[in-house]
């Protein structure tokens, strides 16, 4: 560890002891640790900050309850009032399920291959920003693991060299606080991984749920469509017959 920081952290402990209580605990890791500890707060605040950008973004900004969302749609369409639909999409600009359906709402006159290709775009345009960043925890969890693991490998690699210059005695305990130190890069790379692992698993599934309810209530809205234009069709052929 550098001279400035050893005594960043030495100052930080001996401001006020006995009173920090968690606060010198945690510092006193980090100190004991080495550099690498610092490289992997950077890899922790990371990974942090990707999982509290997707959570926000899933559960907040891309969040609507689809089956209450879908009644209203297929309401408005059967009674004739796709503007009144379109409109209530616009009320939640940023979920891809709103801006699917808008889509082939915006086509609904045109015809069903013109509605299948609008929402295919909305899909393809919108669904791959509910998963985007959430394979970087896994990687991130990795990069942690190794950067944890090297600074375990050079605090041996300092505790076995300062072993040669220390009389007999002293180096059972030079060596037990060694490993110790050393320890502590892998037991913070282990927590960072679990961190993300779990962060990772929660935010696929919900993103994979989100992704599966684009596609099934896109289909229902085609399907919708369809049906409302086969039945206008007759209605207009039963209207020229008589």
């Amino acid at each position: 560890m550098s001279p400035m920081v050893s005594e960043l952290l030495s100052g930080v402990l001996a401001a006020a002891p006995g009173k920090l209580g968690l606060v010198d605990t945690v510092v006193k890791f980090f100190k004991d640790g080495g550099p690498f500890m610092f490289v992997n707060l950077f890899w922790f605040a990371s990974a942090l900050s990707v999982a509290v950008e997707r959570i926000y973004t899933l559960m907040f900004r891309y969040n609507l309850n689809a089956p209450p969302f879908m009644e209203q749609i297929s309401k408005l369409v059967q009674t004739g009032n796709v503007d009144r639909a379109v409109k209530l999409c616009s009320a939640a600009p940023n979920a891809p399920l709103a801006k699917v359906i808008r889509a082939g709402l915006t086509r609904a006159n045109r015809g069903e291959i013109e509605v299948a290709k609008a929402v295919e775009e909305a899909m393809v345009e919108n669904t791959p920003h509910v998963t985007t960043r959430i394979p970087w925890l896994w990687s991130l969890a990795n990069i942690a693991t190794l950067v944890g693991l090297v600074g375990t490998i050079f605090g041996l690699i300092g505790t076995f060299q300062a072993l040669g210059n220390v009389p007999a005695e002293q180096k059972q305990t030079l060596l037990s606080d060694g490993i110790s130190k050393a320890m502590n890069n892998t037991a913070f790379a282990l927590s960072i991984a679990v961190m993300c692992i779990v962060f990772h698993l929660i935010l696929t599934s919900y993103a994979k749920n989100m992704v599966e309810s684009v596609e099934l209530n896109a289909l229902k809205l085609e399907n919708l469509l369809s049906r409302r234009h086969a039945t206008d069709t007759e209605v207009d052929g039963e209207s020229r017959a008589a």
